[in-house]
């Protein structure tokens, strides 16, 4: 029988000393391995000034060597992880390897014709693009021939910077407006709200105010310029009401309109209005105004105080007219 007392194993111990395994040779040469990528990879940094991707084998070889190996089933999970991490790094470095080459060569082998025609072809891309048989499609197929990604970020509320890797390499930076919900959210709207009252009040009316705003830098919430809508908005906010416009039309020296006429013959304007239309009154509308005017002489008055006593059927006043009456005379 066994005796008890306190030469018992602990709990968990070994009896007959550790079983603790060693690391195989298969471990000791893939770290080797790893080891050898780095330095090749840190060299290859150093020399070309870029990062190669070694979080992912750097992670798997530290868990792996921190795993206790007692877990077998763990430890050979993440020996494999850390054997599919060295293998994706492998692959990485020799895409990049082989890009490179390719960049490298790639205008060596270009033939000259070939430069040539496609230099000729971008020297016509504005024409192409401003063609008007050029569809949208087109177009679009046009932009992913040349663009090689558009990366945008969003810089203001209103506004975004863009930037455009071209297929060459070259880079394109602009800033491009987004539409907002409401004027309000304008980042200049305080200095628009204060140039539109001052503009009102000066006497100017909606659409100068908006031309002017535009003018300045200012835009609508939805627009890339100031509309009147937005500037009538703003004003009528503040109670502020443009002064009554003239409707009537201005006096036109040598010119009689029809409220004149009718005013002189003692008629109302649609007796001077339904003869225009019924043609027993003939006259030239105004090239300007549109409006009929009649010439302001006395020969004119003479005329038409005869045909409103019934004493003439008709009076023509055209242009035409008078210009044969003046042949005739002469």
């Amino acid at each position: 029988m066994f005796a008890l007392g306190g030469d018992r194993p602990k709990r968990g111990g070994r009896l007959f000393g550790s079983n603790r395994p060693r690391r195989n040779r298969r471990s000791d040469s893939r770290a080797k391995g790893a080891a050898s990528i780095r330095r090749g990879l840190a060299s290859r940094r150093d020399a070309t000034g870029r990062s190669s991707p070694l979080r992912g084998p750097s992670l798997a070889e530290r868990q792996f060597n921190r795993v206790d190996p007692d877990n077998r089933l763990v430890a050979a999970e993440l020996e494999r992880r850390w054997e599919a991490a060295l293998l994706e790094l492998r692959r990485a470095e020799e895409a990049l390897a082989r890009r490179t080459t390719t960049a490298a060569s790639g205008p060596d082998r270009i033939d000259p014709r070939l430069r040539t025609k496609v230099v000729a072809l971008g020297q016509r891309l504005p024409e192409i693009w401003a063609d008007p048989s050029v569809s949208r499609e087109h177009r679009k197929a046009l932009l992913r021939c040349l663009i090689d990604k558009v990366v945008m970020r969003r810089a203001a509320r209103d506004m975004a910077e863009v930037r455009i890797v071209w297929r060459g390499g070259e880079v394109t930076e602009m800033a491009v407006a987004l539409p907002v919900n409401t004027v309000t959210a304008l980042p200049r709207y305080a200095e628009m709200e204060t140039r539109v009252l001052q503009l009102a009040r000066a006497g100017a009316d909606d659409a100068e105010i908006a031309r002017q705003l535009t003018a300045e830098g200012h835009r609508s919430p939805r627009r890339t310029e100031v509309l009147c809508s937005t500037v009538q908005g703003i004003r009528l906010r503040h109670r502020l009401k443009m002064p009554p416009k003239r409707t009537r039309w201005a006096k036109i020296p040598g010119r009689l309109s029809v409220p004149e006429v009718a005013t002189d013959l003692g008629v109302s304007a649609n007796w001077v209005s339904g003869r225009i239309r019924r043609g027993v009154l003939r006259i030239d509308r105004d090239p300007d105004t549109g409006r009929f005017l009649f010439p302001d002489i006395d020969e004119t008055m003479m005329a038409l105080r005869q045909l409103r006593a019934g004493a003439i059927a008709r009076v023509d006043l055209t242009q035409d007219h008078r210009e044969q009456e003046g042949h005739q005379d002469a």
